[in-house]
């Protein structure tokens, strides 16, 4: 591939929140703390094929989980204000670790609805457990945040909780190793507690983890309703747009990303989770003091 063209960085303001769009042809944003909420763009694509969609990974400040939760709050503000600049009609965040901390500090500053993973996760397993016994599984920030287990039992108060840190799952989806004995070792490692304490539903609390998913759920068994927060939080887009009637009915909806580092990275890893190529991002610099940098667009290696 021919080298970037060297070009003036151009500075955009988003120090505050803009006007909240109310024009179904808005986009939606989507951003995560680096590539895993690509495969809740994927969802939204496939269930959304008319709308604009907008992707922002932090891949210059993962991960999120080892920050202060003022810290991840500081993080999403600044991701929201670089949306709210773009005028668009809806967020998702797409990070199980920001739903936990940051989404009330979101919905508090935009006029627009801000979408997390974690309700739309916790809902569908109430939905899909027999038994009463859910499983959680996520980063160690995650779990140990008890988001999930508070969702839960705000819609299920007798439900039996069995949540377990899989730490290893991220790096396993990054690289590919999906389906080998690694990938299976670490799954009968980490899940083995969890399928003696007979569950019937478990939560994939991580946007990397659906990649992971036939393996797991071939060794829980069938037994086991496996919840997919990525697929789970599109239908909840899905339903707040027809609800305020936003949804675009016309035209194909076009695909954009954006990364605050390692362009070539989210570029090649970036197909395995959202399922089509990413033909190219644009990288930006996200500042304390508002302000984002936006040097040249990169393309994918051919």
């Amino acid at each position: 591939m021919p080298k970037p063209t060297k070009q003036r960085a151009a500075s955009i303001r988003s120090a505050a929140p803009a006007a909240p769009a109310r024009h179904a042809d808005a986009a939606i944003a989507v951003f995560d703390s680096g590539i895993g909420g690509l495969t809740v763009f994927k969802e939204l694509a496939r269930r959304l094929p008319r709308e604009h969609l907008l992707y922002l990974g932090d891949t210059a400040r993962l991960p999120y989980g080892t920050k202060s939760p003022e810290n991840v709050r500081g993080c999403a503000v600044e991701i929201g204000d670089f949306f709210a600049d773009r005028g668009v009609k809806l967020m998702v965040v797409a990070c199980n670790t920001m739903s936990a901390i940051a989404l009330d500090a979101m919905r508090s500053r935009y006029d627009v609805p801000v979408v997390g993973v974690i309700t739309p996760g916790a809902r569908a397993a109430v939905a899909a457990t027999q038994r009463g016994r859910i499983g959680v599984i996520g980063t160690e920030a995650t779990v140990a945040s008890g988001a999930y287990e508070r969702e839960i039992r705000r819609l299920a108060p007798n439900a039996e909780i069995f949540a377990r840190a899989c730490p290893l799952f991220v790096p396993l989806a990054e690289e590919g190793w999906l389906d080998n004995d690694v990938a299976r070792r670490a799954v009968g490692i980490y899940l083995g507690s969890l399928k003696k304490s007979g569950i019937d539903a478990l939560i994939l609390g991580c946007t990397h983890y659906p990649l992971l998913e036939p393996a797991i759920a071939d060794f829980l068994g069938p037994g086991v309703r496996i919840v997919d927060s990525a697929k789970e939080t599109a239908g909840e887009v899905r339903r707040l747009l027809q609800e305020r009637r936003l949804l675009r009915t016309r035209g194909r909806g076009t695909a954009s990303f954006f990364v605050t580092d390692g362009v070539q990275r989210f570029l090649q890893v970036g197909e395995r989770f959202y399922g089509a190529s990413v033909a190219s991002a644009v990288r930006v610099v996200l500042r304390g003091d508002g302000r984002a940098e936006r040097p040249a667009r990169l393309r994918r290696r051919a």
